[in-house]
């Protein structure tokens, strides 16, 4: 900067760059009207209905409601809703000393959900002396019964036939390097 620039006085090239400036000062704002503020007064009022005209329009409304029937889920089915959706809750829980999910382990040896959506998980575990095997079933019921649309849960511990690897899909073999 040189000594001129320094100590000079507001100059015309000051009062335009002041013009540039896109918000007001403090004090410029104080000068601006401040718009009305809205009000609940203010709304106009709705028209006056009827109680026959009030009736009408919420029976119009139910109508389309009311007369749209529920989908079927199909939930008997093993290809239903209810019965594709446990079996993704089920490939969310893993063995704690493999990572890999117990339905890809092959621990689950079927899922029947019935016309009333309670839904049957018949598992077993890897050894009757696995370290889970007091905590794993609890946690599948808890997990199935908690699949939207499921009435109630059931987990049957079974060791007859006996797990053995080759009860693991082929995911899980690959993730285990056994392919």
């Amino acid at each position: 900067m040189t000594d001129n620039q320094e100590n000079s006085t507001p100059s015309a090239g000051d009062a335009e760059a002041r013009e540039r400036i896109a918000a007001p000062s403090p004090l410029e704002q104080e000068e601006l009207a401040k718009p009305a503020r809205a009000r609940v007064s203010d709304a106009p009022l709705p028209e006056e209905e009827t109680a026959g005209e009030k009736l009408e329009r919420k029976r119009d409304y139910l109508d389309g409601f009311l007369s749209e029937k529920p989908a079927d889920s199909g939930s008997a089915e093993p290809a239903g809703d209810i019965h594709d959706n446990v079996v993704a809750a089920l490939k969310e829980i893993f063995d704690p000393e493999i990572p890999v999910n117990i339905y890809e382990l092959g621990l689950i040896y079927g899922v029947e959900v019935s016309d009333e959506a309670s839904v049957m998980v018949t598992m077993t575990l890897t050894t009757p002396h696995c370290p889970v095997a007091e905590s794993m079933p609890g946690e599948v019921e808890l997990r199935v019964a908690s699949v939207p649309g499921v009435r109630d849960a059931e987990v049957n511990l079974v060791w007859d036939p006996p797990w053995d690897m080759g009860k693991m899909s082929d995911e899980a073999k690959l993730e285990l390097g056994m392919l």
